[in-house]
């Protein structure tokens, strides 16, 4: 079976593209990333550079993904998110970009349009950030710089930067590395400070105010 890749999709000539995969028109995928298998990504969205997008993955219309992000298999990604640098999306994950959907306006007579509307709410993936196997993201909220969301949860409200979240609704636990360990678990949630915190994993130091983390030593 020849890739169904549509004339107008721009593909870097590093990229490697299964022969099932359906690349629409306006796509454009950076070099050396690789989409596999039976994956489907709509019109006009944007892949960076050395990105993986696993088996039977959806990416819908205008779809922002950075550079070094790796999705794995059936994760669906709606219109009006944003996924920076360096993201881990994991198996089954879905994303949803309405908060009260119909499918028809309240007569019954009409479908809702596919496209964007007053209806339709963002979400951001900031950069280095971690979403566990099997989780559902909701909408009008972001998640924060190398925060790490646990398998199966259920993201209502935006997680900060750095915080570990879990359970339906994902609620901050505590705290983990951009290596991904974790540095404390907090007793009550965004109530901990610490003038200081190293990570057991990679030395790197950290500094936590009430429940607020800063780096104090960035990796360049």
């Amino acid at each position: 079976m020849s890739t169904h890749i549509h004339p107008q999709a721009i593909i870097a000539p590093q990229a490697r593209i299964d022969s099932t995969a359906i690349i629409e028109a306006g796509v454009k995928i950076g070099a050396k990333t690789s989409v596999w298998d039976h994956v489907h990504i709509r019109h006009d969205s944007r892949i960076g550079e050395e990105c993986i997008i696993g088996e039977k993955t959806y990416i819908a219309y205008g779809v922002h993904i950075g550079h070094r992000v790796k999705i794995n298999a059936f994760v669906y990604i709606c219109n009006g998110v944003t996924i920076e640098d360096g993201v881990m999306i994991s198996a089954g994950t879905i994303f949803t970009n309405d908060r009260f959907p119909r499918a028809t306006t309240p007569d019954l007579r009409h479908l809702r349009p596919s496209e964007p509307d007053e209806h339709t709410r963002l979400t951001w993936v900031r950069q280095g950030a971690t979403i566990g196997a099997g989780c559902t993201v909701g909408n009008d909220l972001e998640i924060g710089r190398f925060a790490m969301v646990g398998m199966g949860s259920l993201v209502t409200k935006s997680v900060p930067n750095f915080h570990l979240a879990l359970g339906q609704p994902a609620a901050s636990v505590g705290c983990v590395c951009r290596c991904g360990q974790l540095l404390l678990r907090f007793d009550e949630p965004g109530a901990v400070s610490a003038a200081s915190v190293t990570c057991s994993a990679c030395a790197l130091p950290y500094a936590i105010d009430h429940g607020h983390v800063t780096e104090c030593a960035p990796p360049i």
